[in-house]
Formats: C-alpha cells, sequence, structure tokens
C-alpha cells in the first residue's frame, strides 16, 4: 500500500473532504472523498488510510462506494462512531435525477437528492458494500424541515445516553441551515430540530459540534460567503456556541472567524486523540493537479493535524505533539535544507521583516502577518495569491511547516494559522530582512 508522511495525500487521482476520521482499536482511520479515476472531481468513493501516529498514513483498499440506487451517483462525506465495538460509518448517499450525458459522473443542471445512509463494520478494516449498507434518513420531502437536494455531511456523536447528528443545509439555498437528529441506538434516528443562521453562508457543509475544556465550539464550512474573484466562495469558520443537547438548540455566541487564514482549507473534521485532544483534519484544495514522474496525476492532500484548544474566548488550532516529534534534528546550516524533504523553521519577526522561502515570503506589515506565494503557484492568478491574518498584538512568533506543496505557518501558538498550496519551491531560504535568529529542523529518517 502507498505510503504518506505528514500531509495524507491522494494515492493518486483526487481526494477532497476528510471522512470517518477515528480513533479504533489502537489505530487512527481516515477516509476520504475519492475519484479513483482521474485528478478531478467525480462520482465519490471513501478511500481509506490508516495510522499509528497521525503522521505515517498508509493507504488501504477503497473502502465505500456506490451499489445501492439511493447512493448510485455518490457516497458523499461523512462521519464514524465506534458503538458496541464496531465501527459505524455514516454518509450521506447522492442519486441524480438527471446526469450529464456527456459526463455522467455529473449531475445534469444540479438536479439531484441526497439522503442519509450507514455501514457497519465489525473491524475497521472489512466493509461490505452489498449487504453492510442501510438507509437511515430518506430525502426530505417537506423543505420547512430539510433541503432535498442540499442536505448532507452527518456529523455523528454521543453524550450520555443520547446519538447525536448534525447536517448541513440550506433554506430555500438563501441561508445556511443545521438540521438536527437524535438516536438511542445510533441506528433509529428521529428529526429534531434546525437552526438558520445566515453567518452559515447560502448553504452550510461539514458541521461539526465538540466540546474543548468545556465549552461548545462550532465549525462548519459556509458556501457563498466570499467574493468569486479569489477564487474561492466557500471557506471554512468557527465560533464558540451554546448548545442545548435535550432541544438540539445551537446559537453561536463567540466571534466567527476562519478555521485557517490562507483560505485553501476546507472541510475540516475532528476527532478525539489517543491522548483525549480534539484534533481536526482538514482538505487543502489543489487548483491543479501534481504530476509524478511516472505520469500519474494526483489532486488533493490534507493539512496536518492540529490540536483545537480555547484560550481566552479564542479558537486555537495548535501544532500536534506528533508533528513535533517528526522534525527533531536541528539544522543550523541554512543551506543544508532541502526542499525535497519537509523542514520546519522557527522565527520572530518584527513589522517590516521578510523571510523568503524558495520565493515563499512571509512578512509582518501593520501588525499583521502576511504570507505571499504568487512567485510559486504556476503563475495560477484566478485564486488569492495572499493570506493574511487578523492583526498580531505584541510578539509575533512564527512556526513554519514547509513540505513539497504545502506551508502551513503557525502564529504564535496556533493564535491563527496560514496555510498555502504551493507548486514551484526554490531552493534557498532567505534571511537577510529577518533580524531575529532562524531554527530549522528537519525529519531524522533514522528515528
Amino acid at each position: 500500500m502507498k505510503k504518506n508522511e505528514l500531509h495524507l495525500r491522494a494515492p493518486k487521482n483526487w481526494i477532497n473532504d476528510p471522512n470517518g476520521f477515528i480513533y479504533y482499536k489502537g489505530k487512527y482511520h481516515l477516509f476520504y472523498q475519492h475519484f479513483p479515476y482521474a485528478p478531478v472531481w467525480g462520482t465519490m468513493h471513501w478511500g481509506h488510510a490508516v495510522s499509528e501516529d497521525l503522521i505515517h498514513w498508509e493507504h488501504q483498499d477503497i473502502a465505500l462506494y456506490p451499489t445501492k440506487a439511493y447512493d448510485q451517483n455518490g457516497v458523499f462525506s461523512g462521519s464514524a462512531l465506534e458503538i458496541d465495538g464496531k465501527m459505524c460509518l455514516y454518509y450521506s448517499a447522492v442519486k441524480y435525477l438527471e446526469s450529464d450525458s456527456e459526463n455522467i459522473h455529473m449531475a445534469k443542471n444540479d438536479r439531484y437528492e441526497t439522503s442519509q445512509a450507514m455501514m457497519i463494520s465489525e473491524d475497521g478494516i472489512h466493509f461490505d458494500n452489498w449487504s453492510g449498507k442501510k438507509q437511515i434518513i430518506p430525502v426530505s420531502r417537506d423543505d420547512e424541515k430539510a433541503h432535498p437536494t442540499h442536505t448532507r455531511d452527518p456529523k455523528v456523536w454521543k453524550e450520555e445516553d443520547t446519538y447525536y447528528m448534525v447536517l448541513g443545509s440550506t433554506y430555500k439555498e438563501e441561508t445556511g441551515r443545521a438540521v438536527f437528529y437524535t438516536s438511542r441506538d445510533g441506528l433509529n434516528w428521529e428529526y429534531k430540530n434546525q437552526v438558520c443562521d445566515e453567518r452559515f453562508g447560502r448553504i452550510l457543509e461539514c458541521p461539526d459540534i465538540f466540546k474543548v475544556d468545556g465549552k461548545y465550539v462550532f465549525e462548519g464550512s459556509a458556501m457563498y460567503i466570499a467574493d468569486a474573484s479569489c477564487g474561492y466562495e466557500n471557506h471554512a469558520v468557527c465560533a464558540l456556541a451554546e448548545f442545548d443537547p435535550k432541544q438540539c438548540r445551537l446559537s453561536l455566541t463567540g466571534e466567527l472567524q476562519y478555521v485557517d487564514y490562507g483560505l485553501d482549507l476546507y472541510a475540516p473534521q475532528t476527532n478525539l486523540d489517543q491522548g483525549g485532544r480534539r484534533v481536526m483534519i482538514a482538505w487543502m484544495r489543489m487548483p491543479k493537479a501534481v504530476a509524478e514522474e511516472d505520469g500519474s496525476e494526483w489532486n488533493g492532500l490534507m493539512c496536518q493535524p492540529r490540536v483545537i484548544e480555547v484560550e481566552e474566548g479564542h479558537i486555537c488550532y495548535r501544532v500536534h505533539p506528533e508533528v513535533r516529534k517528526y522534525f527533531d534534528t536541528e539544522v543550523p546550516n541554512l543551506g543544508e535544507l532541502d526542499f525535497s524533504q519537509p523542514f520546519c523553521l522557527n522565527v520572530e519577526l518584527e513589522e517590516g521583516e521578510e523571510l523568503d522561502i524558495g520565493g515563499y515570503r512571509i512578512r509582518r506589515e501593520n501588525g499583521c502577518v502576511l504570507a505571499d506565494r504568487s512567485e510559486v503557484f504556476y503563475g495560477i492568478k484566478e485564486y488569492a495569491l495572499t493570506g493574511k491574518s487578523p492583526e498580531i498584538f505584541g510578539r509575533c512568533k512564527l512556526e513554519i511547516f514547509v513540505d513539497r506543496n504545502l506551508i502551513e505557518t503557525y502564529i504564535n501558538d496556533g493564535s491563527y494559522v496560514i496555510s498555502h498550496i504551493v507548486y514551484e519551491l526554490g531552493k534557498k531560504v532567505e534571511n537577510s530582512k529577518c533580524r531575529k535568529p532562524v531554527l530549522c529542523f528537519r525529519h531524522d529518517p533514522e528515528r
């Protein structure tokens, strides 16, 4: 099986949303939206990878694929939960009402319907796509409850003796909507409540509700909240929230913030790791595929795992301890850096200072951190070439992780993160405009 380190990426062809992120029987399992036939979006399957440390990933066989009338055109995003020792996978099932005659993998005029389904695996390794599936929530025929097309991405969790499901939806494709179901056994579900909020965009995708230090946090992907001229209209957002489990009432109480200020990141999903930390992994969108020397192409990868913590009412995304363990050898000479291997830089930026990482530039300007990839992005101008953090007060310490196609910059221990897809990194790291010392680390392959 093909292996990845630090960032899970498509084994070849296409991946997008992470699905079914779970720690199960001593291993982390991460499923993902996968089109196995080309490096473009198409009929969705669930790819599957496992890891013992969230860093070293091994791809498995495709886990879920279309077999039923209700999911014949796609096994869309969802989540996983362990119930009675079994791995239960919940997903959105898609059936086209009309196919594009020139591309059967696309719905013509966006005409399709969505229901919710599940599969139970006895061991997290074997998946019976023929007799192991069950449709658990049919297509909504009442638009006051849920939209028949745009209701998807079930996130399932348990609190006390009740199972909860939140779905992303929309009210008349005008206002994003979160729809709640409850269950006593995780198999049979009843509609409970809904909430519409303009901060969810016009359509809400990939909702997630969880507790950190006793406080509820909402994450979701809000569609059509940005100017399309920047390339992406849809973005991952988060906020502190209040949630009443008995009535499934949700309200956002904190300031809405981006999950990542590079704005390439989308569809985050969270899970508890082995140590009980709330960990997030998300899809990094790529406008163009990467061609390998063997002629294969791949498109899409995941960000590195990030620990979610709440500090003084602010949601932080911090470097996971396993990531720091991966970069364990100090490299005092910047000339030793090899752009074909991941490395890490630690630096403190003063106002007006800049760091050049092979053409990717990071500087502090008007108190903010500004990242500029215009020189390392294939000359693509249809997408935002810069990312900008909110204003940083006081010291500005950066922890920068550089991989072949992804640079992730953590500001002040994850108070903000800027992550960017890159394509053409050069062979130098310049720090002549940065007065503070730069500490570099790289992975020891013998470890």
